[in-house]
């Protein structure tokens, strides 16, 4: 039986002169390598232009990181950052909202069905919310290595001491707990899609997908320790935090999706499992 774990990890990989590479910034890197790879598997299966892959990564990552930072800085600090306005561009030193983040992912999505695949959006929502919650897991560790985002003291023989913050007494590793649960969504949603033929169902994995993130994060966060002192007034009168009330809406969102999939006929799809050839008009683009 474990009695406490000591933790004090670096937050910094390795360092070449000047640049740092984070253990954060890592699993951002290894998040999206692997999300392409998923994506392109799908793309392929269902016979989609190979070309839509780099365009649609592109609207992700400005999503999730304009979204990410965007959030936290409305969404939970718009105090300070409303004085100090040249520090919202400086991501590097943190601050990023899971919330901001979705919502970035929403709109780049939203824009890339309109403007570039011209297929409904459920169409590439159920395919692109599968690798996400793989990133949102390794995300969750990155936040581990930061010593970060952790949960208050517990007697529980996995308590973490996080030394770096000056911690004496185990705290709730909340980044492993939302890590766990990510990492299982993700596979449910592999396997709804590989083994079920769920995307057949428009909306569902989507569906699947929020009540799966947003749950685990609105209970996780009665654990948490309180990330801005904005909030302990909020938790005070309402008896959640602002993490918990931004969370419900997601998931509302996640159950009408799913009622709303399972109320309407299978859609019947033939799988060429190979890219889309290119038009005369897109090899004349390129």
């Amino acid at each position: 039986m474990l009695a406490e774990i000591i933790w004090n990890a670096d937050p910094i990989l390795f360092s070449l002169g000047p640049i740092s590479v984070r253990w954060y910034g890592l699993m951002f890197a290894i998040g999206f390598f692997l999300g392409y790879q998923i994506v392109a598997a799908m793309f392929k299966h269902e016979g989609a232009p190979e070309r839509w892959l780099g365009i649609l990564l592109a609207y992700l990552v400005i999503g999730t990181i304009v979204g990410a930072r965007l959030g936290h800085v409305f969404f939970y600090e718009w105090g300070y950052y409303s004085q100090h306005p040249a520090e919202i561009f400086k991501v590097w030193q943190g601050g990023l909202a899971s919330h901001g983040g979705t919502i970035g992912n929403i709109i780049g999505l939203l824009i890339f069905s309109w403007a570039v695949s011209k297929k409904p959006a459920s169409w590439v929502f159920d395919k692109i919310v599968i690798p996400i919650a793989l990133v949102g897991g390794l995300i969750r560790l990155g936040n581990l290595m930061n010593s970060e985002i952790y949960g208050g003291p517990t007697t529980l023989p996995w308590g973490f001491i996080f030394v770096r913050n000056g911690e004496t007494l185990p705290c709730h590793p909340t980044q492993i707990y939302e890590a766990l649960c990510y990492f299982a969504l993700f596979a449910l949603l592999m396997w709804m899609y590989w083994k079920r033929n769920a995307e057949e169902r428009p909306w569902l994995i989507t569906g699947v997908f929020f009540i799966g993130i947003f749950v685990p994060r609105f209970l996780i966060e009665y654990l948490k320790n309180v990330q801005v002192s904005s909030e302990y007034e909020m938790i005070a009168r309402y008896g959640m935090n602002l993490g918990q009330m931004l969370s419900i809406p997601f998931i509302l969102l996640g159950i009408g999706l799913v009622i709303y999939s399972l109320c309407r006929p299978r859609q019947h799809w033939t799988f060429p499992n190979r890219f889309a050839p290119e038009t005369e008009e897109e090899r004349k683009k390129r």
